[in-house]
């Protein structure tokens, strides 16, 4: 008897939300199906690239057959696919030909189908961007002609502004924190700009879709043409207002907190009516406590900074010498003048006598020459303090929804939802999670990645949301990291609890999954038979 055993693990549950969505299948209509002599269809090349981000390994393409030597991948394909046969040709093939099709269309299509069949209802849809840097010279925009996006210089979210990059723009669920919509764009994109043309093209079939009913962003979506392409299209947006606007100030300003509505959780607003370009809207100003406290502490750390920076150049100014008191007078109202975090008090004008010699003068030998200096107390400025801290905590959110229903605890809470689109970011720039930066030469094959990792976002959050909405529909739980019973585990918990499961082979025949228990099966009632028939072996 010969026995055998390859590591399943967590691929079991990413192979059967890969077969619910049906990804493969509707990659393979798109794409076409490769010749009989290329093995793989282009569709389960997708699905392997998605096992592979979401077995927390990175892995560059060359890699994959190494990657999947002791993984039991005609089992999770269900075809007869040996390791050596998913290589980098072949991948590459497959970025290639989803890069010569619409990756933005073929993604939101998979999208909507993953609502579907998950039966999720959209009350918000929330916009943002972030960007991936990459390893390679992509010096050269000659040469990246035919790519949609150009690898580029630009805005850097990861603080690596010395490296080109490209940006992923996304769109997701408030509910599930599904991902609905993904698009390339190159390295020196404007927020503003892209958010707009978005909104022109898609707001509308994404109504039509699935009734959303706002649109959530932060500041970069408050636009004057974005709030007019919305009002235009009839939809509804929640955002944040930019602090560079000046009404945006004036309304801070003149809003005393003590008029302000309780709104619960640390949290006071006040609204107003407005009709800023041309768009009747509501903004509130909203106060949060937890802001201001997070602010006023790194206020105080820069205070103290730039008050010892002033303290040294006022130390520096003090030190000098003028031809009169005038001169020195004059200079250091100047130079006073541009503090902003010190107060220079009691200054006076002193008189300096040198000698022309150095050492010590002779008896009965006069100073050559007379100049003056400036001398006074260094004090914290407290008004100034005072003034910067009074300003912290506050934003304003601006609304076109003018119903009474929409209150404005309701706007809050649902522009505070934008943390699942920021939320989905966190985990694509995790270093469990694919590649936080680039190793592929080809800009084309850089947007075709990049809708597949959204591919491997759209399958962890989907297990979760469907783990946590049997859970409760079960009334099961499931033990947290504090050994508590719980019923809204994370997919990265869930799949940490599926590592050490084993798929043994007696005589190269299946025979059963090992070290499976209790914990894991609740996640599998969960599921369903199409993942249960992966690791039992009575379903095979």
């Amino acid at each position: 008897m010969k026995l055998a055993s390859q590591n399943i693990d967590n691929l079991g549950l990413v192979a059967g939300m890969c077969d619910e969505i049906g990804i493969s299948e509707i990659v393979d209509e798109a794409c076409g199906m490769q010749a009989k002599n290329k093995n793989l269809t282009f569709g389960q090349c997708v699905k392997c690239m998605i096992l592979n981000g979401l077995g927390f390994v990175s892995r560059t393409l060359y890699l994959y057959s190494e990657y999947f030597e002791d993984k039991p991948i005609d089992h999770l394909l269900g075809a007869c696919i040996k390791p050596d046969q998913i290589d980098d040709n072949v991948l590459g093939r497959t970025l290639d030909k989803l890069f010569s099709i619409d990756v933005t269309e073929l993604y939101t299509k998979i999208a909507l189908r993953a609502m579907q069949k998950l039966g999720i209802e959209v009350k918000s849809l929330h916009l943002d961007s972030t960007s991936f840097h990459v390893d390679g010279d992509y010096h050269s925009l000659l040469e990246q002609d035919e790519a949609r996006i150009q690898i580029i210089q630009g805005y850097s979210r990861d603080h690596r502004p010395d490296l080109n990059q490209a940006v992923l723009q996304m769109i997701t669920s408030n509910q599930g924190n599904i991902p609905l919509f993904m698009q390339a764009a190159s390295g020196n994109s404007s927020d503003k700009t892209a958010f707009t043309e978005i909104i022109s093209k898609h707001i509308k079939s994404f109504q039509e879709a699935i009734g959303n009913r706002y649109l959530v962003g932060d500041s970069a979506l408050y636009t004057p043409a974005s709030i007019q392409a919305l009002d235009v299209a009839k939809a509804l947006f929640v955002t944040r207002v930019p602090s560079k606007i000046c009404m945006t100030q004036e309304l801070i300003e003149k809003s005393d907190i003590k008029e302000m509505v309780d709104l619960g959780n640390g949290y006071k607003g006040k609204e107003y009516e407005t009709n800023y370009k041309d768009v009747t809207q509501r903004w509130m100003v909203i106060f949060s406590e937890a802001a201001y406290q997070r602010e006023c502490k790194t206020l105080l750390k820069k205070y103290k900074k730039e008050s010892e920076k002033e303290a040294k150049e006022f130390e520096k100014l003090s030190k000098e010498i003028f031809s009169c008191p005038n001169d020195a007078l004059k200079h250091s109202e100047k130079s006073i003048s541009k503090y902003k975090y010190l107060e220079i008090k009691d200054i006076e004008i002193i008189e300096v006598q040198k000698h022309h010699h150095a050492g010590c003068p002779k008896k009965g030998v006069h100073p050559s020459r007379i100049g003056y200096r400036i001398m006074g107390s260094i004090a914290c400025c407290l008004k100034r303090k005072a003034d910067l801290e009074r300003e912290k905590g506050y934003f304003v959110i601006a609304t076109n929804d003018m119903s009474t229903e929409f209150s404005m605890k309701d706007a809050l809470d649902t522009y505070k939802s934008q943390q699942s689109v920021e939320r989905g970011f966190r985990f694509l720039k995790s270093p469990d999670f694919l590649i936080s930066s680039f190793f592929l030469k080809k800009p084309q094959r850089i947007e075709a990645l990049l809708m597949v990792m959204t591919l491997c976002l759209l399958v962890y959050a989907a297990i979760e949301y469907k783990v946590r909405e049997k859970l409760r529909e079960n009334g099961e739980y499931f033990l947290n990291q504090k050994k508590k019973p719980a019923q809204n585990p994370t997919s990265r918990w869930i799949f940490f609890c599926f590592l050490g499961l084993h798929l043994i082979f007696v005589d190269g025949k299946k025979r059963e999954v090992s070290n499976l228990k209790e914990r894991h099966r609740i996640i599998l009632r969960c599921l369903g038979p199409p993942y249960q028939k992966l690791y039992y072996s009575e379903l095979w």
